[in-house]
């Protein structure tokens, strides 16, 4: 991509996919199931802490401060610490806002996701969960290679991840299941990235989820 649609891009698509995360999150959680603590338009406590985003300068960083997180400020964390710094710029930007949105979900888990798939697309690459040249060239590749498809792809990884770390994780089937057996949060969230010719189908869901009980 070049430089000067880079730097369009930054300016205006990348707050809008921003805008769109934080209305996705919502406001003010704390679930004591979810590992991220206390949460604010999806900015969570430790993010803070790591930020030291004291705003009621009392001396500490706490449940408090995540309360008082302005909106506009959570946008501006995660284009700066979520999409600058992990360096999705980098990417093909079909694949922009998926990452850019797990990454804000799912940390570094976001790029494992991606570095897995270009190793299943054929690239030998390490899976660390950081975009650097290999990775950027990979994924470069994969879309050149399936233009139509590498956006799904990634997609379709990442719901089996969400998919995958409730088999492991029975306090975390809540976000991939809703109360009457239909789709949870996590796997709406990674359809909403996924064409819907792949998107599964409420018997398909339930196929899937049917070892969980």
């Amino acid at each position: 991509m070049a430089e000067p649609s880079l730097k369009a891009m930054v300016g205006r698509t990348v707050r809008s996919i921003a805008e769109e995360i934080v209305a996705r999150e919502g406001g003010f959680v704390n679930d004591p199931d979810d590992p991220g603590g206390a949460t604010n338009f999806g900015v969570t406590i430790h993010t803070m802490r790591a930020l030291g985003l004291d705003l009621d300068r009392d001396g500490d960083v706490d449940v408090a401060d995540v309360r008082a997180l302005p909106r506009s400020r959570a946008v501006d964390i995660f284009i700066e610490h979520y999409f600058r710094r992990p360096r999705i710029d980098a990417l093909p930007d079909t694949v922009h806002a998926s990452v850019f949105d797990m990454q804000v979900n799912a940390g570094a888990n976001a790029v494992r996701i991606l570095q897995r798939l270009l190793c299943q697309m054929g690239h030998a690459i390490v899976v660390d969960g950081r975009i650097g040249p290999r990775t950027a060239t990979a994924a470069r590749a994969c879309q050149a290679k399936a233009p139509g498809h590498f956006s799904d792809a990634y997609g379709i990884a990442r719901r089996n991840w969400y998919y995958a770390l409730a088999d492991r994780r029975p306090a975390s089937r809540k976000y991939a299941r809703r109360r009457d057996g239909g789709k949870g949060g996590w796997i709406t969230r990674a359809e909403e990235f996924i064409s819907p010719r792949y998107h599964l189908s409420a018997a398909e869901h339930r196929a899937r989820v049917a070892a969980w009980g």
